[in-house]
């Protein structure tokens, strides 16, 4: 009985998959674990595409085997925003092959963002989404960083001045603000170096137009060379403030899992996982 109730569960759940550009993971909410989530990460082998490195992890990761008909699969690459009001999905394509290049051989997908009034245009490896269709009878699939968005996007609504955000992840660099209900800038760059980071972050604060003196930086992530890049920041921008997961979200279980990327512990957090 114990077996077949696990898999009924299992048939319920929906497993989360986080795909960055060289890196796989695995989530499940697990009311029975420690920290009520199930986090496997999954050492990607050099030498072979991603696609070939989920295949193996469908043959040696415990979660990928529990029997999970459900997925929910965040993937980390380009994205453009759409205003909701100017999205036609038969030309989403067209659009993004045109504003994002290098990006052949993918299929294009997008997800809605409603408290945002945008549409987040993104793409997958075909090859990846194929061996994700194959294992799963509903997928869905989200940007990584829409969790963040939406999180942060509720915090720019306390208080009377700008704010500005930057996570850190995957050696990348998300740099976005938002002026009430929609987007009002939106980037990402590769930043394996801080002094790197700290430029692209500079430059958008400036490109925004924030004042220096009253305006808000929040930082969050896996932040390179910690303490050197908060102080290089603070040297510009007086109110430069640190997102600690632990404080952001009480406390929860799900925030003392090692290793775990902001982006799914805001994900289990704040609903979704």
């Amino acid at each position: 009985m114990p077996d077949l109730e696990n898999r009924t569960m299992n048939q319920r759940v929906r497993l989360n998959i986080r795909i960055s550009r060289n890196t796989l993971a695995f989530a499940v909410s697990d009311p029975t674990a420690v920290n009520q989530v199930v986090y496997e990460p999954y050492i990607v082998k050099s030498g072979i595409s991603l696609a070939a490195n989920l295949r193996e992890a469908f043959r040696e990761c415990d979660l990928l085997n529990r029997g999970y008909q459900r997925a929910q699969v965040l993937v980390d690459s380009p994205v453009l925003m759409i205003p909701i009001q100017e999205f036609d999905e038969t030309a989403k394509e067209q659009l993004y092959h045109h504003s994002v290049t290098g990006m052949e051989g993918c299929v294009v997908l997008h997800s809605v963002l409603p408290d945002l009034n945008a549409v987040a245009v993104f793409s997958i490896n075909k090859d990846l989404k194929l061996v994700i269709d194959d294992h799963f009878d509903d997928v869905r699939f989200v940007h990584l960083v829409q969790p963040v968005w939406s999180l942060l996007h509720q915090r720019s609504h306390t208080g009377v001045h700008k704010k500005l955000y930057a996570y850190y992840h995957d050696k990348r660099l998300e740099v976005f603000c938002f002026d009430k209900n929609r987007f009002r800038f939106c980037n990402s760059f590769d930043a394996a170096h801080s002094r790197d980071a700290v430029f692209f972050v500079l430059y958008a604060w400036k490109q925004m137009g924030m004042d220096v003196q009253n305006d808000e930086l929040y930082v969050t992530g896996d932040i390179p060379d910690r303490e050197w890049s908060i102080e290089a920041l603070r040297t510009y921008c007086r109110k430069v403030y640190v997102i600690n997961p632990v404080a952001e979200f009480n406390r929860a279980p799900v925030t003392q899992i090692k290793g775990m990327p902001f982006d799914l512990q805001t994900l289990f957090v704040k609903g979704g996982g």
